[in-house]
């Protein structure tokens, strides 16, 4: 499963979550059920970034989403929001021939 999440930052927070995501990027990385994290920044708008992340099972997903390393993170990163965050979820696209 492909998870994208579309973070915006206050300009003045946008240290605070690159250093927040420094710190955290290899426990979220290494979270059972996780496969890839990356972090891309908006070309044209820099205050807005994307997480990108590829997950075995929706399940292991939802593990990290109630597990104390998402709820700490996401107590931190929120304060810091200049809007609301956007979530979309999909699966892998089929190869047609």
């Amino acid at each position: 499963m492909i998870r994208v999440v579309t973070l915006s930052f206050k300009k003045e927070n946008i240290v605070d979550f690159l250093a927040l995501f420094e710190e955290r990027k290899t426990l979220i990385r290494n979270f059972p059920g996780c496969t890839l994290l990356e972090l891309w920044q908006d070309k044209d708008h820099p205050h807005i970034f994307y997480t990108y992340s590829h997950w075995q099972h929706p399940d292991d997903l939802e593990n990290y989403r109630l597990s104390s390393l998402f709820q700490d993170t996401w107590t931190q990163v929120k304060h810091w929001f200049s809007d609301a965050p956007k979530a979309f979820s999909s699966y892998t696209m089929i190869q047609l021939p």
